[in-house]
């Protein structure tokens, strides 16, 4: 029990390194998270499509303060132990609506090489 805790603390630290790594100072983006890098009226991105990208890039791609909740979209209700073995399935809010800062994001996961099943790849979330 003890070992699966330091596993899982290891993890987070690696995490928030990466994520605090790959921010810049100025706020800007390195053209990952939208398509064109297009900003709304209030000075905020749209939601990119992470559909069919990697966990991992995922996890890069959004600022520190946005709250990314991770479900299997197999419905097997199994644990995202490594992210780069993971790929996005479903996402929402949906591409292309405001992004907000510190708001939240529900993302749908399958391993990599797992096709998305057609009730999950039609449905909304």
């Amino acid at each position: 029990m003890r070992r699966a805790a330091l596993v899982w603390a290891g993890a987070a630290l690696v995490l928030a390194a990466v994520a605090v790594g790959s921010a810049r100072p100025d706020g800007a983006t390195d053209g990952a998270d939208g398509a064109d890098g297009a900003v709304d009226d209030i000075g905020r991105q749209p939601m990119p499509d992470l559909r069919g990208r990697g966990l991992w890039r995922v996890f890069t791609a959004l600022d520190a303060r946005t709250r990314l909740d991770v479900h299997d979209a197999a419905g097997a209700d199994r644990r995202v132990l490594w992210p780069l073995n993971w790929r996005v399935c479903t996402q929402y809010p949906p591409p292309g609506t405001a992004r907000h800062p510190g708001g939240r994001l529900v993302v749908g996961v399958l391993k990599k090489g797992e096709p998305c099943p057609a009730r999950v790849a039609a449905a909304r979330r």
